[in-house]
This record gives structure tokens, C-alpha cells and sequence, in this order.
């Protein structure tokens, strides 16, 4: 559940605080992570009923990631 926390909590920044169009989603589809803007990814995933939360690979703006799922993992580990 926190996944979708974090998630939630960056796209709602990009949507209503920063420039949207700044923002990149990479996302697993059929074994193979594909990344559109955060515009494309909401209408793809129509409120995460399509792709859910889980299948979110990384979130970044610009060059920078901001949500990582193998950092999420590596770090449940430690």
C-alpha cells in the first residue's frame, strides 16, 4: 500500500504544483518496461484500473528518478 502512497503523493505534485510534462513513467507491460509521459501513462492506466500501481517500474522528472521499484525492494531488504 505504501507503493501506491508514494505514486499517489508524485503525481499529484506534477499534476497540481510542478509542470506535468517534466515527468516520464516507465511501466512493465508483457515482460518489458515501457516509459511515456505521466499525461500518456494517466490515460493508460484510467485511474490505475488498467495498470495498476504495481506494474509502475519508475517515476522520473527530467533525469532524475524519483520512485524506483528495485530501489523499493533493495531497501526492504536492508
Amino acid at each position: 500500500m505504501a507503493r501506491k502512497g508514494l505514486v499517489a503523493e508524485i503525481f499529484s505534485k506534477a499534476l497540481h504544483v510542478d509542470n506535468v510534462e517534466l515527468y516520464a513513467v516507465g511501466y512493465v507491460d508483457l515482460g518489458e518496461i515501457k516509459q511515456v509521459t505521466l499525461t500518456e501513462f494517466l490515460k493508460l492506466s484510467e485511474n490505475f484500473e488498467v495498470i495498476p500501481a504495481s506494474r509502475i517500474a519508475y517515476i522520473k522528472r527530467e533525469d532524475k528518478i524519483l520512485y524506483s521499484k528495485k530501489d523499493k525492494k533493495e531497501s526492504d531488504q536492508i
